[in-house]
C-alpha cells in the first residue's frame, strides 16, 4: 500500500479530504513532503519531474514575490494585483500540467504576513469562484503567517480565515513563533532568539481554537528555524520541542475527555531548513512534521546549472555567429533558451530528488 491508495484523486492537484489523507499518511509513515517554491513554469516542471522519477507526492507553492514574478515584472503590483494574478495563473498552469507527471500535487501558497493579507483575500476570491464552478477550491491550501503579530491577534485572525476556507475543505497553514533570517522580503534577522521557540501552551491554544472550525490546518512552530543560507551546525535547531508539543496537546485533550487521541495529534511544518543536518530533518519528521519548505537551496541549484553552462559554453554564447569551431559557425543551438534553461531544470530536479530521499518521501506512492 502506498500514499496514492489513500487518495480518491491519484494524480494532479489534490484538495480537501485527499490533502488530509496524504498528510495523515505521511505522519503515520514518518515522511515529509518537500514544498518547493516556484517562480515560473520551468521551476514547476523541474519539481514535477523529480517527484515523478522518485515516485513521490510533492507540494508546489508560490510566495507573494514568486507569484508577482510569474505574472511578469512589468505588471504593477499595486494592491497586490500582480501577486494575485500571478498566483492564479500559476495555479491554473499547475492544474493543467501536473496530471502529465502522474503524481499527487498539493498546490499551496507561502508566507502571507499581515501587510500581504490583501494578496490572500484575492486568492480566496479566486478559490470561491472556482469552487462555485468545480466544487473545489483553486488552491489546495494557503499559508497565513502572522507570527510577528501578538499571539492572540494571530490566532483570532487565523481562525477567521479558516472559517472562510472551511466550506471549501481548504487547508490552512499558520505560523507561531518567528522563523529567523530573511526570505522573499520578510526580514527577521534581528529578532530575539527566544521568539524562535514556540511554547506548548501556544500550540494547544491554536489547536483548541482551530479544530472546532475545521480539521484542515497545520502549524509551522518555531524550534530555532532560520531562513537563508547557513553552514550546517550554525543554526541551533531543537526538533525535540515538537515532540514535547505533541505530548502536551495529547495530555490536554485526554484530560478534557477526548477519546483515542493519537501520539501526534498536530500536523507540523518545517520552515527555514537551509543548512540543517539530515538527522535534524528526520527528528522533526518523527515528531509529526509532514511538510518541509525548500526555497534557498532550490534557487541555488537552479542557478548552478545555468551558471555552469554559461561558463563552459562562454565562447559559444558570446556572439550569434563564430566560435572555436569556426568564425562562420552559428551559435543558435547554444544560446537557445530551451538549452540553457533546461540545464537549470536538471540541476534543480537533482536537488529536489535529494530532498525527497532525505525526507523519506521517495517511493511512497
Amino acid at each position: 500500500m502506498g500514499a496514492q491508495d489513500v487518495l480518491s484523486r491519484k494524480t494532479g492537484v489534490i484538495v480537501g479530504d485527499d490533502v488530509l489523507a496524504l498528510f495523515t499518511y505521511a505522519r503515520e509513515h514518518k515522511f515529509a513532503i518537500p514544498a518547493i517554491n516556484c517562480t515560473s513554469s520551468s521551476t514547476v516542471v523541474a519539481s514535477l519531474e523529480a517527484a515523478r522519477d522518485s515516485k513521490s507526492p510533492i507540494v508546489l507553492q508560490f510566495s507573494q514575490g514568486g507569484a508577482a514574478f510569474f505574472a511578469g515584472k512589468g505588471v504593477d503590483n499595486k494592491d497586490q494585483f500582480a501577486s494575485i494574478q500571478g498566483a492564479v495563473a500559476g495555479a491554473h498552469y499547475v492544474r493543467a500540467i501536473a496530471p502529465a507527471y502522474g503524481v499527487p500535487v498539493v498546490l499551496h501558497t507561502d508566507h502571507c504576513a499581515k501587510k500581504l493579507l490583501p494578496w490572500l483575500d484575492g486568492m480566496l476570491d479566486a478559490d470561491e469562484k472556482y469552487f462555485k464552478e468545480h466544487n473545489e477550491p483553486l488552491f489546495s491550501s494557503h499559508m497565513i503567517d502572522l507570527s510577528e503579530e501578538p499571539v492572540d491577534w494571530n490566532v483570532e485572525t487565523t481562525a477567521r480565515y479558516l472559517k472562510r476556507a472551511a466550506p471549501m475543505k481548504q487547508w490552512l497553514e499558520m505560523e507561531i513563533g518567528i522563523t529567523g533570517g530573511e526570505e522573499d522580503g520578510v526580514n527577521n534577522e534581528d529578532v530575539d532568539n527566544n521568539s524562535l521557540y514556540t511554547q506548548p501552551e501556544d500550540i494547544m491554544n491554536i489547536y483548541k481554537t482551530l479544530s472546532p472550525i475545521s480539521p484542515y490546518f497545520s502549524i509551522a512552530a518555531g524550534f530555532g528555524n532560520v531562513h537563508g543560507v547557513y553552514k550546517p551546525g550554525n543554526v541551533k535547531l531543537h526538533p525535540e520541542l515538537l515532540g514535547k508539543h505533541q505530548a502536551y496537546v495529547k495530555e490536554q485533550l485526554t484530560a478534557a475527555g477526548q477519546k483515542n487521541v493519537g501520539d501526534k495529534p498536530v500536523y507540523f511544518v518545517f520552515h527555514g531548513g537551509s543548512g540543517s543536518a539530515k538527522q535534524e530533518y528526520l527528528d522533526a519528521i518523527n515528531h509529526g512534521v509532514v511538510k518541509v519548505n525548500m526555497d534557498t537551496d532550490m534557487q541555488f541549484a537552479y542557478c548552478s546549472g545555468i551558471r555552469d553552462y554559461m561558463v563552459t559554453k562562454k565562447e559559444y554564447v558570446s556572439t550569434a555567429v563564430g566560435n572555436p569551431d569556426g568564425e562562420d559557425k552559428p551559435n543558435k543551438k547554444y544560446f537557445d533558451p530551451r538549452v540553457w534553461v533546461r540545464e537549470g531544470e536538471k540541476t534543480m530536479t537533482t536537488r529536489v530528488k535529494e530532498a525527497l530521499a532525505d525526507f523519506n518521501t521517495a517511493g511512497t506512492l
